[in-house]
């Protein structure tokens, strides 16, 4: 099977590659694409470097990626803890 263009173990689908070929794409449709890519790759913060090396500042889907290296995984932050009563 040949890879499409921009496809590679960091962005298998070629979303990202795609995302920097549409003409007037918003930050808001970026996060979108930066969401559906998240969920395809196993390790985003790794990859995501990789995928800024070369890659045009003003670009909306630049600065989603940038934002992206701040995140931090969402993991369980507590609930309800249990209450012993006297």
């Amino acid at each position: 099977m040949v890879a499409k263009d921009g496809q590679g173990p960091d962005d298998p689908k070629g979303l990202i590659h795609e995302a920097y070929r549409i003409d007037g794409i918003t930050a808001s449709e970026c996060r979108t694409i930066f969401l559906d890519w998240a969920l395809t790759v196993e390790d985003a913060a790794a990859a995501i470097p990789r995928l800024l090396d070369g890659r045009p500042d003003g670009h909306p889907m630049t600065q989603v990626l940038r934002e992206g290296l701040g995140a931090s995984p969402r993991g369980r932050r507590g609930g309800r803890a249990a209450r012993v009563r006297d």
